[in-house]
């Protein structure tokens, strides 16, 4: 279960990374039912990138997968190839979204939008190191 203290704190983490590398983010944690328990928009980070972040969060979370994983699945080709078009175009696939572990099983996932794939994933990656 992912508790709101537990949003917190990866979402502290996230912030932290955020500002060292100069970023602006959008960050956002959701539950084990890919359900957001919170979300943070950076001051400045763009207002495209709430709903993206949101999304990443539940992609990761619906395949328990990092969604820069299921990018590289999903490329012309690959064995996931359209898989944005599902879920009523819920799904993202880029860098950013890293489900949350405990015990070796998904309990929720993380999602970051607002940079470059490398920064979203560097400042998702934060998040989970605090979890």
């Amino acid at each position: 279960m992912i508790t709101l203290a537990d949003a917190r704190r990866i979402i502290e983490a996230a912030e932290k990374k955020a500002t060292e590398i100069g970023q602006p983010m959008n960050i956002a944690v959701a539950d084990c039912g890919g359900n957001l328990v919170a979300h943070v928009r950076m001051d400045n980070a763009w207002m495209g990138s709430i709903d993206i972040s949101i999304k990443k969060a539940w992609t990761s979370r619906a395949f328990d997968i990092a969604t820069k994983d299921l990018a590289d699945h999903s490329q012309s080709g690959g064995q996931f190839f359209g898989i944005n078009a599902s879920n009523d175009g819920r799904v993202m696939i880029f860098a950013g979204g890293i489900p949350l572990k405990k015990d070796g099983r998904v309990v929720g996932a993380v999602g970051v939008s607002g940079g470059s794939g490398e920064q979203d994933h560097k400042v998702a990656e934060a998040g989970v190191a605090a979890f």
